[in-house]
């Protein structure tokens, strides 16, 4: 088993990459990460994820022992990659990437592919492609923190600090036990109203109807609740409908 896949609080949902020692993205590794995003997906039950990686590193992208071994075959691999990532992305539920580690090529993808991105003090970020004859986050790494920023990782392929990476945007926060930090925005996320969560993520990538999503949630009973709750002086529990 490459990834691990546990319930630590109601309603979030934690992945490990364990596959050591860098926890690169082999085949098998990507095929259980997609079927535990579809697992995922389908259950309504769950409102936030945390993905992380075991020992040293967060993920240090593609498995290039392997990779060296598919031949010219092996560009299906690569692109099939990127489905991946947008799986990660297109998640119903919002992903907090705790990054422990090496965020390297590939693996700075799938971070970015993440909703919210939270470091380790010793986090290493480096967009590797130019450094393995690829390309890689040339989309989703400008679009976060900017041309002139991105293009200073893209070209260089050197790597980025935590505190440069906070300074940038590309983390939101530098935390010691940067697990228990993501764990604890997925709780919060969690006790949000899910509806509202998921329908606020798609709007921010620029999906649906704004309007339409706006009238349906003021129609949500989690909504008509709220407010009497908010009249009553009282915590809203959320129920998704």
């Amino acid at each position: 088993m490459t990834l691990h896949m546990t319930r630590p609080h109601e309603g979030v949902v934690l992945l490990e990459l364990a596959h050591p020692p860098a926890n690169a993205l082999c085949m098998a590794l990507r095929a259980e990460l997609s079927d535990a995003l579809a697992q995922i997906e389908a259950d309504t039950t769950v409102r936030a994820v945390v993905l992380t990686g075991r020992g040293r590193a967060f993920c240090a992208g593609d498995d290039l022992m392997e990779a060296a071994a598919r031949g010219p075959s092996g560009v299906e691999a690569v692109l099939g990659f990127g489905g991946l990532m947008d799986q990660v992305e297109g998640l119903r539920v919002p992903v907090v990437a705790a990054v422990n580690g090496w965020a390297l090529g590939g693996g700075l993808e799938l971070a970015l592919a993440c909703d919210i991105r939270i470091a380790a003090p010793g986090a290493i970020f480096t967009a590797s492609g130019v450094n393995v004859g690829l390309m890689a986050s040339v989309r989703r790494l400008p679009r976060l923190i900017g041309e002139g920023a991105a293009k200073a990782m893209l070209l260089t392929g050197s790597p980025c600090n935590a505190e440069t990476a906070l300074h940038t945007g590309l983390v939101t926060a530098v935390e010691t036990e940067v697990l228990t930090a993501a764990l604890a925005i997925a709780e919060r996320i969690a006790s949000r109203a899910p509806l509202s969560v998921e329908a606020t993520k798609r709007a921010v990538a620029g999906h649906g109807d704004e309007t339409g999503v706006l009238t349906a949630l003021f129609h949500s009973q989690d909504h008509q609740q709220a407010l009497k709750d908010f009249a009553a002086k009282k915590t809203p529990v959320f129920h998704r409908r």
